[in-house]
């Protein structure tokens, strides 16, 4: 009996025990902490995302080249929308018929029943303020403040980029940051910088009663988090050279690349045929994209980074500095040049059979005398006998890869393209291994062949010559945020291991081409600039006219790489499209030139090749679904804009004797020739 009544006095203290923890839990969640009674009251809590503004660009100047403006969209969460709902009334209110909203609904299920998505997008403030006061009558329909991308000066697209709705994978990487009816950097700044760019969204909890109708702020706001604006970014452009390019090469194809050769800052950026960034913008812009795609120019390719042509005359320097810091000619080193040059059993003329007569190097690189620089890419590639031609050569191929030709230069911009730079390796597939000689190659010697660059890297290569032996990596972004911040790799020398004293003899062969050379006519008075013509032969129309420079010859400012296709020698257009940027850097103006060339002239001309016979073909047929979908359209409401991820160079081939496979990538047209100088 004893042994009983023990046992329960022990099961009530357990009891008592247990009680008293359960009252004293209870006590300190209902009295002490509230975190319960919030937890208790999620499901009247509703979650609304506040979405920041996108960072500004602006120019170096501190122009504005984006700027933000405020729109709306509709949201709704399926699980709130409650009867009675008035689907005829709501509908009126949006203007959209009953099917149509049947099928948003269907959507915005699809993708959850719980969460919110976009019903009705991008209203404009006038649209919206119609609407705005009666919203809170439709249980389960929210609006949310965005904002559009617009451009005052409708300037620099390929520069710039343009943003557009996330797509699934974009959510998925985000690791949930992004929700459906996002915005995303799709292309240029817009998509390297996207990570500063977009700021970072603010949350603000509100209680709703069971209509959804919102009855305040939810725990005091103690949950809430205000949403932080992107980052200001300060680009390199200046706002005036961008402008004055792009005029320039208006109804043209090709493109202008200037660079600060003090800092690899780039300071224009002109991709022609270019568009209105602001067609990017709004319920139009699957449509205008789809055309834009269409169009047979290509507006979306960017030429600066993607278009590849062999450099020609402006390679010839390269060749010339690295020969004299290999001790295989020095300044003095003379040519004889009969109007031809022989290599092997071949024969090569210079540019329309000229005599040149006895040049040096520097009168070399004036007159652009193709038969010394033949010499000059001879001895580098023979220097140890033919049955070295493999090793060599690679040796001459690394010492050109330290000017940045055949490798991407890290833009800070994507779908940067290498350009081409051959390995011997290459040759032995085409010739067999030890069966070519430098004389098979020899059109290397003067940019042609296999050797082809963007015109960054053309403009880069500028830079060089201009700092005697050094350059910055080309970038877009001056600096990032309030303190300017800018990447650390921007502000590194990146020798190309030439003395600097062999610079000389090659500027002044640079400087007598502007003095009294092919581009006499594009001198600027009172400054120096030193330049180098070019002209790329082309199957299809008139050769493509290309121009490099950098001015004033003591201490340079400014870089520049012109190309325009289809239009004859560089003297005639490049090279004054040229000028006229260098001058207006500069001097902010454009003076009357001795020669009578003026900027009005060269922007009213129009230098676009017929390409209508492709073009209808192009128009006839629709542009596939598969393909738009790559590109970022949604072909199911044309809202989406194209993703552009590079749009690959056309690539051609053409047999000649005596000459290997020419791989030329162009910008625009199907087949491209060597560029003959």
């Amino acid at each position: 009996m004893n042994k009983f009544f023990g046992r329960r006095y022990i099961i009530s203290a357990i009891f008592i025990v247990l009680i008293l923890v359960l009252l004293g839990r209870l006590f300190y969640i209902q009295i002490i902490d509230d975190r319960y009674l919030i937890y208790a009251q999620s499901n009247a809590r509703r979650t609304f995302y506040l979405n920041p503004a996108r960072g500004p660009i602006l120019d170096r100047n501190g122009k504005i080249l984006v700027q933000n403006q405020a729109f709306y969209d509709i949201m709704v969460t399926p699980n709130l929308v409650k009867p009675p709902f008035d689907t005829t009334e709501f509908c009126k209110l949006l203007n959209i018929d009953t099917a149509e909203f049947n099928k948003r609904m269907a959507k915005a299920v699809k993708y959850s029943r719980s969460q919110q998505s976009v019903f009705e997008k991008q209203l404009s403030p006038e649209a919206y303020a119609s609407i705005e006061e009666r919203l809170s009558e439709f249980s389960g329909f929210q609006s949310s403040t965005r904002y559009l991308r617009t451009y005052p000066d409708s300037v620099a697209a390929q520069f710039l980029g343009y943003i557009g709705e996330v797509h699934d994978n974009d959510i998925k990487k985000s690791g949930g940051y992004y929700h459906p009816g996002d915005f995303i950097g799709v292309t240029g700044v817009e998509r390297s910088y996207e990570n500063v760019l977009r700021g970072r969204r603010g949350v603000q909890y509100r209680l709703v009663d069971s209509r959804g109708k919102a009855q305040g702020s939810y725990a005091n706001g103690a949950l809430d988090t205000a949403a932080i604006p992107g980052e200001r970014l300060v680009s390199s452009l200046d706002l005036r050279i961008q402008k004055l390019g792009e005029k320039l090469m208006q109804n043209k194809l090709g493109s202008i690349v200037a660079i600060e050769p003090s800092s690899g800052e780039i300071l224009c950026y002109v991709s022609s045929p270019t568009y209105d960034p602001n067609l990017m913008v709004g319920h139009d812009r699957g449509k205008n994209a789809a055309e834009l795609y269409k169009n047979p120019y290509k507006p979306f390719f960017s030429r600066p980074i993607q278009a590849y042509y062999p450099p020609g005359s402006s390679f010839k320097p390269i060749d010339a500095l690295i020969a004299e810091q290999e001790d295989l000619i020095t300044p003095q080193t003379t040519y004889y040049c009969p109007g031809y040059y022989v290599s092997g059993n071949r024969r090569i003329h210079c540019y329309h059979n000229e005599a040149h007569g006895t040049v040096d190097l520097a009168r070399a690189v004036a007159v652009s005398c193709n038969g010394y620089f033949f010499l000059v890419f001879e001895k580098l590639v023979n220097r140890y006998g033919w049955k070295n031609t493999d090793s060599t050569f690679n040796a001459w191929r690394a010492n050109v890869a330290k000017f940045g030709l055949g490798a991407r230069l890290d833009l800070d911009m994507p779908s940067e393209g290498r350009g081409n730079l051959p390995k011997a390796s290459y040759y032995d597939k085409i010739y067999h291994k030890g069966a070519w000689r430098s004389s098979t190659v020899i059109s290397l010697g003067i940019g042609q062949g296999e050797l082809l660059a963007t015109p960054l890297q053309l403009a880069n290569v500028e830079c060089i010559i201009a700092n005697h032996g050094f350059y910055y990596k080309p970038h877009l972004v001056k600096g990032i945020g309030d303190k300017n911040v800018i990447k650390p790799e921007y502000t590194q020398k990146n020798y190309v291991n030439i003395d600097s004293q062999y610079f000389e003899p090659v500027i002044n062969g640079m400087q007598q081409v502007v003095e009294n050379g092919t581009a006499a006519a594009s001198k600027i008075p009172g400054i120096i600039m030193c330049g180098k013509t070019g002209t790329a032969d082309n199957p299809h129309g008139e050769p493509h006219s290309v121009f490099v420079c950098y001015a004033p010859r003591d201490n340079p400012k400014i870089a520049v790489a012109v190309v325009v296709e289809n239009s004859g020698q560089g003297a005639q257009w490049a090279a004054p499209i040229a000028s006229f940027i260098v001058e207006k850097y500069l001097t902010d103006s454009i003076s009357v030139r001795p020669s009578g060339i003026t900027p009005e002239y060269f922007m009213n001309a129009n230098r676009l090749p017929d390409l209508s016979s492709y073009s209808d073909k192009l128009k006839a047929k629709p542009v596939p679904k598969d393909t738009l979908n790559k590109m970022g359209i949604d072909t199911s409401d044309k809202e989406k804009a194209p993703e552009e991820k590079g749009q690959k160079p056309v690539k051609s081939a053409s047999n000649r004797k005596n000459k290997p496979v020419h791989r030329q990538l162009t910008a625009s047209l199907p087949e491209r020739s060597e560029d003959e100088q």
